[in-house]
């Protein structure tokens, strides 16, 4: 899986590409994300548009991201997954637990609104 990490304001981008997968992938986006929310920017957009898959210790990986985000007043934000990664987070009960956007526009104006509940529902 590659990683493409860059910056909007005061919030992280991270465009995944790939399988997001146990193993080197899951590795390389916990790296990112410490080391994102080490250099205090605990607003982060994960862009899920090219990832083709992803398993428990994906799913994992973004919930542990997303509860490390908040505890510093920020949040982990998802944008366009898939159908199927849609599916797998429902499944699991764990789809509310993420804000998912369209695109990064409405993931970033997100973050400047101060009425983010009930924002991003995937239908």
């Amino acid at each position: 899986m590659d990683i493409d990490v860059h910056k909007h304001a005061d919030i992280n981008i991270l465009k995944l590409r790939g399988a997001f997968r146990l193993g080197p992938a899951v590795e390389s986006f916990r790296g990112s994300v410490d080391e994102i929310l080490r250099d205090g920017g605990p607003k982060i957009i994960v862009d899920l548009t090219e990832v083709n898959s992803m398993d428990s210790s994906g799913i994992g990986a973004l919930v542990r991201s997303q509860t490390s985000a908040k505890q510093q007043g920020g949040a982990i934000k998802l944008v366009n997954p898939s159908k199927l990664v849609v599916q797998t987070l429902k499944f699991v009960g764990l789809l509310n637990v993420f804000e998912v956007h369209p695109d990064d526009a409405t993931a970033i104006n997100s973050f400047s609104s101060n009425h983010n509940a009930g924002q991003g529902a995937v239908g």
